[in-house]
């Protein structure tokens, strides 16, 4: 597979990371479709683990976004300013610490966009916490599950 498929394979991978984010876009699925693009055109046994692991993990991920609370983000009063920093300090995270960083990051995200809004620490706490109930948590699953398969994918780009 050539370097520019490749880019545009990453590139689809980081707008399903984005869609994650916004609700009604279907983020995790163009992950996927990413993965499955690239294991067609690349047909090595590694590539072919990635897509086997990229499927079970999205499809764990459904079920565990079923069993916990629907998205009702925008409700709380949670901002695309929110999304955002949460979604940056999310890949940000998974970096810096690899893979388990995504957590504290996405939560430091989401306290972040709050401390600057709300001005006070206690404020930004408060709302945090109600922004993880009204289905911040949903979120954090779908996007954790989504960094794992661009991890896995970028590692067998990079090793394989």
């Amino acid at each position: 597979m050539g370097v520019w498929e490749l880019l545009l394979v990453g590139l689809v991978i980081l707008l399903g990371l984005c869609g994650v984010l916004v609700p009604g876009v279907p983020g995790s699925w163009l992950v996927w479709a990413a993965v499955l693009w690239w294991a067609l055109q690349d047909p090595q046994p590694v590539a072919w683990w990635v897509l086997v692991g990229a499927t079970v993990a999205l499809l764990v991920s459904q079920a565990v976004r079923w069993v916990l609370p629907p998205r009702r983000l925008r409700v709380s009063g949670a901002t695309r300013r929110m999304a955002v920093y949460a979604g940056a300090g999310a890949f940000l995270g998974f970096f810096l610490v690899p893979v388990l960083g995504a957590v504290p990051g996405f939560i430091g995200g989401i306290y972040l966009a709050e401390r600057l809004r709300l001005g006070r620490p206690g404020a930004a706490r408060a709302s945090l916490r109600t922004a993880m109930r009204a289905g911040g948590t949903s979120v954090l699953a779908e996007l954790f599950t989504c960094l794992l398969i661009m991890g896995a994918w970028l590692g067998a780009v990079l090793w394989g």
